[in-house]
């Protein structure tokens, strides 16, 4: 507490003000940026920083913002205006930011989807979020091509690296050039469009577990809370450790997470922005390929999800790589065990963190790192300022005492408007501000938040509550086990 005051106090960076949003009164960052285009010019503030490292590729943020502004002048070109959906599928590229920026600063719905899709999955993405253009790379045409008859809403495909010469499909090379031309497009800035902080941005697709995957509709305002959000949480650990904040440095990131997920996306690249960082990524997750890029490009911070640490970790030749610049190893997404925050300390040096949020939230409600993760390793981490956590009783009306188990409800301003087209299920899930969120959970007398398990994962034996991730702990302790 005695900190979150020092930090939020009125005239500081992470200054809370109250607002109202969508009826709700809420509390909320007062110097995030207002919208995607208020950030994409402070990203063009850091000039010939690199931005974006891939493959031997290397992208400044200057070029990337010229890349930016000049497809954002196409999109209003061919008639898009503000609502409409543009939809991104690819891996991890360099056009990837550019897609979604472009898409997003003239006041158009960005739809990132999975590009780990199947084709049918694809089409359902682009019918259900009625999208107008289409932005993939090479291998998502591929799967996309022989569905293009059943989507009469898509009146644009544009392709980027195509793996075989194209004639009926326009390439966003035609438009932009390769990554390599970017710096030289004009020097010019967004179109001019009128945007608020609660408009509309995204539409990040949930991986539901039964029937058709369900389109979280984000706002710019839930996007642009991840940035403080991300800075708090790294100046509370110093402040907690103790020690003076340092001035802020650029720092090295290795993304092998993808960006169509909110984790990569939201909580990582939204910040990177901000603070002119590298982004390093990545064709594909292979250990000794990332050992390689983590010694030649000297990067900070790294993870994703606990199976990438793990690997980190247990390789065989991680001792024949200069590591030491790494600091941070951080992920979400999935439990972890005990065990790992140990072992990221012990092997790297590195300080480990985690939270926890979901398509929902937009990424992170609560945040855990260093020294408090390393003492409490089975939490998640505290809410961050702006947010509100709190455990129900599965009956949705009773609010359970402290250090009891029930349902995770959460709220603040990175919670999302609903699910896209879907009043059902939207009603069930966002009840006034909170969001249920179908994951089971314990809150300590501090606040920190402990995840037990998924609502629907329990195991119920003899009349006992049996939480997955205790067994799985027990298993990550055994010496013989990795993952």
């Amino acid at each position: 507490d005695e900190v979150a005051g020092q930090l939020c106090a009125p005239g500081e960076k992470f200054e809370i003000e109250t607002v109202d949003v969508r009826g709700v009164s809420t509390r909320v960052w007062k110097n995030s940026p207002e919208s995607l285009a208020a950030l994409a010019r402070t990203g063009r503030t850091h000039g010939d920083q690199a931005f974006i490292v891939y493959e031997g590729e290397r992208v400044s943020y200057d070029a990337w913002f010229r890349a930016v502004a000049t497809l954002a002048r196409h999109f209003q070109a061919v008639g898009v205006t503000k609502g409409d959906r543009i939809a991104l599928a690819m891996r991890n590229l360099p056009e990837w930011p550019v897609v979604f920026f472009a898409a997003t600063t003239i006041g158009a719905i960005c739809v990132p989807l999975n590009a780990w899709w199947t084709g049918p999955e694809l089409a359902y993405g682009l019918a259900n979020s009625g999208t107008r253009v289409l932005i993939c790379d090479g291998e998502r045409l591929e799967r996309i091509a022989p569905h293009l008859d059943d989507l009469p809403a898509l009146e644009q495909v544009i392709v980027t690296r195509a793996v075989a010469p194209v004639t009926d499909v326009l390439t966003l090379e035609s438009i932009i050039g390769s990554s390599a031309d970017w710096a030289r497009l004009p020097d010019e800035d967004l179109p001019d469009v009128e945007l608020a902080p609660d408009d509309d941005a995204t539409i990040f697709y949930t991986s539901g577990t039964t029937g058709n995957p369900k389109g979280a509709l984000g706002t710019h305002r839930n996007l642009t809370t991840n940035i403080l959000t991300g800075a708090y949480a790294s100046a509370r650990s110093v402040l907690r450790r103790g020690e003076a904040l340092p001035d802020p440095v650029r720092k090295s990131f290795l993304t092998v997470i993808p960006l169509f997920h909110v984790t990569a996306c939201s909580a990582t690249l939204m910040g990177a922005i901000a603070a002119g960082h590298t982004m390093v990524l990545m064709h594909r997750w292979d250990t000794i390929r990332a050992f390689e890029i983590i010694e030649r490009e000297k990067v900070n911070v790294t993870g994703g999800v606990p199976t990438i640490a793990w690997q980190l970790i247990e390789h065989p030749d991680r001792e024949k790589y200069d590591l030491s610049s790494l600091e941070a190893i951080s992920y979400g997404g999935a439990p972890s065990a005990p065990e790992l925050v140990r072992k990221i300390h012990e092997v790297f040096g590195a300080l480990p963190g985690n939270g926890w949020g979901m398509t929902e939230t937009m990424a992170t409600v609560t945040s855990h790192s260093s020294e408090d993760y390393l003492n409490r390793p089975t939490s998640c981490g505290p809410a961050v300022p702006v947010a509100d956590l709190k455990i129900m009783d599965e009956d949705g009306k009773t609010e359970m005492p402290l250090g009891e188990v029930g349902e995770l409800w959460a709220r603040g301003p990175m919670i999302v408007k609903g699910y896209w087209n879907n009043p059902e299920a939207s009603a069930a899930t966002f009840v006034d501000g909170w969001v249920r969120t179908g994951d089971l959970a314990r809150l300590d007398e501090e606040g920190f938040c402990y995840i037990v398990d998924r609502a629907k994962d329990i195991i119920i034996r003899g009349g006992e509550n049996i939480y997955s991730s205790e067994v799985e702990n027990v298993l990550y302790d055994h010496p013989a086990v990795t993952d």
